[in-house]
């Protein structure tokens, strides 16, 4: 699953500019489903896809201040492999959780390479990757000396190499690279120049990191043909949301496959996504399906495929595509309707109240957009007539459907939150990020850049305590690999120059000019107990023992001047049991 690559970024599907042989060459050896649809933005897909849930139901209905952790109880596809006696491992993007029980290996994953949580250049990320030569997090914790070479490249050497020690059992890879997700770091002569006088220049830079994808595709194809695993492998190829190209483009009009809308938007621009299913031990012959299908169908169709059992019963969301596989002319198949909703970061630990104003709900026929809009996607694919007043019959009966979708998912939803749990020994110490507070909303420092910025957000942590006892608490204003005082900023301000395919690339090392804030004080709030210390010039960081109960509890903290007037809240928190740090 590629990371913001669109429907219409495929030659495949009617690009007239880029080339993407080998996935094309998956497709048309498969089938291709060409009304597969996603959530529109990267978590809700992943959260997902992982459980046959909507991302509403299962957690991960935002992309960050909390709202990207995977509800505690959901069953993900790797436990069901795993239950069923398969491998599993997962390289690249997970975007779920950066904390226990929330991270890869908490939740079903054998082996997991991948950066921070939300990716390349985010806060969580090891500071001044930049997607060459870069350090990656292996089931947990950071390398010691970073992996040569294309980041993208890395994950699929990696997936292959699990593979490889692991092909004389059943296996489940979840190949998730970050690309063509900018900031891009692609060669300009090697995969660049092909587009280069066609499109601008950041469009030249996101289709060549589609076409790296592309490559990467056909040597992890060319793999499995040489390892005698081609045949019996499963090999599904999608996206994670809409074409993030146009955000990119400028007034350039880009290719779209005659969709309105891109990332983010609840037209069919924004959430509808190649879906190539290739598996030739399967009997199943290469054809086209035009019935509506999507993310939460994924899961429920292995179960069915694989004949794999359930660690525990679940009501998936979706539906198995096994019929759609065997007839895709599609005789008996059902018709149904699905939901797609916009993220949501602001508001409480669970949404109040799921808006159907950012919404999309799908029929094979209809679209009804923002509640407000009926488009008849067969006549008018492009959704440009509004026939909600000629059909009021269509809307109501798709209304009360989202009705129901709301008060089912919010059954599931209300009060959770997502709370990292503190001091057990599958997580000795716990790293609280500014990308994770809890806010009213607002923005959150989610990036590297932010950070740098001294960009301002307040809010609290929302957690839970293993065991009662005393925690020591580190605070930071910069990351402890930066080693720089919280009043200071970085001394080198550049990452190395790295070369790929014989270029020259360069990288930053945070987007943004770094700033010195006036931090004179940290203020630290843990349940009742309220502490302050003050900051030296040289200080790096600020220690605290807090004594707390076990269970529930918000952490709460702040940067305060000389006058004691609040900065913002800290971007790096440590959090560990026992006595001393």
């Amino acid at each position: 699953m590629s990371d913001d690559q669109g429907y219409g970024d495929l030659s495949c599907t009617g690009n007239p500019i880029l080339k993407t042989p080998h996935i094309d060459r998956l497709a048309a050896e498969g089938i291709r489903f060409t009304n597969f649809h996603v959530d529109t933005y990267c978590t809700p897909t992943r959260a997902a896809l992982l459980t046959g849930h909507y991302s509403y139901r299962a957690g991960g209905w935002g992309t960050a201040s909390g709202r990207n952790m995977l509800r505690d109880g959901e069953t993900t596809m790797a436990e069901v492999f795993r239950h069923n006696g398969y491998r599993t491992g997962i390289f690249g993007k997970w975007h779920l959780g950066a904390n226990y029980p929330y991270r890869p290996m908490d939740r079903g994953f054998d082996e997991w390479l991948g950066h921070g949580n939300g990716g390349t250049g985010c806060a969580s990320d090891w500071w001044g990757n930049d997607r060459v030569n870069d350090r990656y997090l292996r089931n947990g914790k950071w390398e010691d000396q970073p992996r040569p070479g294309f980041e993208g490249d890395v994950f699929f050497d990696a997936a292959m190499q699990f593979i490889r020690e692991n092909k004389e059992r059943p296996f489940f890879v979840y190949l998730a690279p970050y690309n063509p997700h900018d900031p891009w770091a692609i060669s300009e002569k090697a995969w660049a120049e092909p587009y280069s006088g066609k499109v601008p220049k950041s469009i030249a830079d996101f289709y060549a990191s589609i076409a790296r994808v592309d490559w990467n595709v056909g040597r992890i194809r060319e793999f499995l043909a040489n390892e005698g695993l081609a045949e019996n492998t499963i090999f599904i190829f999608l996206t994670d949301n809409g074409s993030s190209g146009p955000r990119h483009a400028g007034k350039a009009k880009l290719f779209n496959a005659g969709m309105r809308g891109s990332k983010g938007d609840t037209y069919d621009g924004g959430h509808r996504v190649p879906g190539f299913f290739h598996w030739p031990a399967g009997g199943y012959k290469p054809a086209e399906v035009s019935r509506l299908a999507a993310h939460v169908d994924l899961l429920p169709t292995l179960v069915d495929l694989c004949k794999l059992t359930l660690p525990k019963p679940v009501d998936f969301d979706g539906r198995s595509l096994k019929p759609l596989l065997a007839n895709p002319r599609e005789e008996g198949w059902p018709d149904r309707t699905l939901v797609v909703c916009e993220p949501r970061n602001g508001g409480g630990p669970a949404p109040a109240k799921i808006d159907i104003g950012f919404s999309a709900i799908l029929t094979d026929r209809w679209r009804l957009v923002n509640g407000k809009e009926l488009h008849d996607i067969v006549n008018d694919p492009g959704q440009q007539r509004n026939l909600a007043a000629e059909n009021p019959g269509v809307v109501q009966q798709l209304v009360a459907t989202y009705d129901a979708y709301r008060e089912d998912v919010t059954v599931e939803t209300k009060g959770w939150q997502g709370r990292p749990v503190i001091g057990t020994a599958s997580q000795l110490e716990t790293e609280l990020l500014g990308e994770d507070l809890t806010t009213r909303g607002g923005g959150v420092p989610l990036f590297q850049g932010s950070v740098a910025t001294g960009a301002a957000a307040a809010g609290h942590w929302p957690v839970r305590f293993a065991e009662a006892g005393i925690y020591q608490v580190e605070i930071r204003r910069w990351p402890r690999e930066l080693d720089t005082a919280m009043t200071g900023v970085p001394v080198n301000g550049k990452v190395p120059d790295a070369w790929l395919d014989g270029e020259r690339v360069r990288g930053t090392l945070y987007r943004g000019k770094p700033k010195a804030l006036p931090i004179a004080k940290v203020r630290l709030k843990a349940g009742d107990d309220v502490q302050e210390c003050g900051v030296k010039e040289a200080d790096k960081f600020v220690s605290f023992a807090i004594k707390v109960d076990e269970g529930v509890a918000d952490i709460e903290a702040a940067f305060l001047d000389a006058s004691g007037k609040a900065i913002g809240s800290p971007y790096y928190v440590f959090i560990r049991k026992g006595n001393e740090g």
